[in-house]
């Protein structure tokens, strides 16, 4: 069995830039919180062609949720179906004009097998909770 080891990777020669003090980024500097100067640790050294993705952004808040209608979405992680209940509840009792609908999320906690129920929510909602709980 032969292990192939490659230098090139921290080598000046693959255009890894030092940080002040000698390290390359994100190896060895001391952390702010001691002090020490922060490398940058922001992506990939330049020239290596990686622009990152644009961050998503996320719905508009509304101004008000009088007469509203609010999903509140059980993710089907424990907990979380009580959770959505006891916000119904709350909802009921102190804004009585906001209409709330509980939906479980279609497939397992961690992923979807569709996207109907959020196609549902931005026809004929104006806001969502997502429910977690644990």
């Amino acid at each position: 069995m032969s292990i192939e080891v490659r230098f090139s990777v921290m080598s000046p020669e693959a255009g890894i830039q030092k940080a002040a003090g000698g390290s390359p980024p994100g190896m060895g500097a001391a952390p702010s919180a001691m002090g020490g100067r922060r490398p940058d640790t922001g992506g990939p050294p330049p020239g290596m062609g990686f622009t990152p993705p644009a961050a998503p952004s996320f719905a508009r808040r509304p101004g008000t949720l009088e007469n509203k209608t609010v999903y509140l979405v059980d993710t089907g992680f424990g907990g979380s179906y009580q959770f959505m209940r006891q916000l119904q509840e709350w909802f009921r009792k102190n804004m009585p004009s906001v209409t709330t609908v509980r939906k479980r999320k279609p497939g397992s906690v961690f992923m979807d097998d569709n996207n109907s129920l959020w196609e549902e929510i931005k026809e004929k909602g104006h806001a969502a909770v997502m429910g977690v709980a644990g």
